[in-house]
């Protein structure tokens, strides 16, 4: 363990370190994008379609509903050794950072959408009536009273589902997607160096504390609540 602290580690593992990071990061940042490309609006249609919504059909809440429901039951290394066929199609390798990004952000994107969906359900209705009584179309609803009224906690579990993402890019090394989860698997544990397993849990835990203390902060500054 006592290696992490001499010149020869990071001559030897420090450009590796470098680059399991920058996969890390682009894993983790391009699979959020799309992930809540997705999600989101997925989140809004179960909540205006549902009984108590501005739009409510209950065949469309439901099944919304239930493709959201088998996405977030499947383990994520499971999801995603079961469509790497699917991966190779839309991206053209199963391995590597590319080949990570769809099975990541088929496993986050239902996530996304239930924790839309609660934030969506905190917005006071009393506002949402009001809206509709002043002729505000369903888009505007969404647009200036669902998102602005729910931009706290939609914000906080942003912070909650980006760390999922960074937690399942570490998962995916297991299965030669790179970054910081694969040096650990390939070093740390196979090739028997606890100071490159050391290191990349470090790293991790950094990473994890500095999104979520960025995201509780935003979040506390926008509220109207504390102010």
């Amino acid at each position: 363990m006592l290696d992490i602290f001499t010149c020869a580690f990071w001559s030897e593992y420090g450009q590796l370190l470098l680059q399991g990071v920058r996969d890390t990061a682009v894993m983790t940042g391009v699979s959020t994008v799309f992930s809540y490309l997705l999600g989101l609006p997925l989140g809004v249609l179960l909540v205006l379609t549902a009984d108590h919504g501005i739009r409510p059909c209950r065949a469309v809440n439901r099944c919304v509903g239930w493709v959201i429901n088998i996405g977030r039951s499947l383990p994520f290394l499971i999801l995603m050794i079961a469509i790497m066929d699917f991966t190779k199609l839309i991206v053209g390798t199963k391995l590597g950072v590319r080949g990570a990004v769809v099975p990541l952000v088929v496993s986050a994107a239902p996530f996304i959408a239930r924790m839309v969906e609660t934030a969506l359900n905190e917005v006071d209705a009393g506002v949402v009536e009001a809206a509709q009584s002043m002729g505000a179309s369903t888009f505007q609803i969404v647009w200036r009273v669902y998102l602005p009224e729910a931009m706290p906690s939609l914000i906080l579990g942003g912070s909650i589902s980006i760390i999922t993402i960074l937690a399942y890019t570490a998962i995916a090394g297991s299965v030669g997607a790179g970054g910081l989860g694969a040096l650990a698997i390939q070093y740390g544990y196979q090739r028997n160096v606890p100071a490159m397993m050391l290191v990349t849990v470090v790293l991790l835990v950094v990473l994890v504390q500095i999104l979520q203390s960025v995201f509780s902060r935003l979040s506390t500054r926008i509220d109207k609540r504390l102010k």
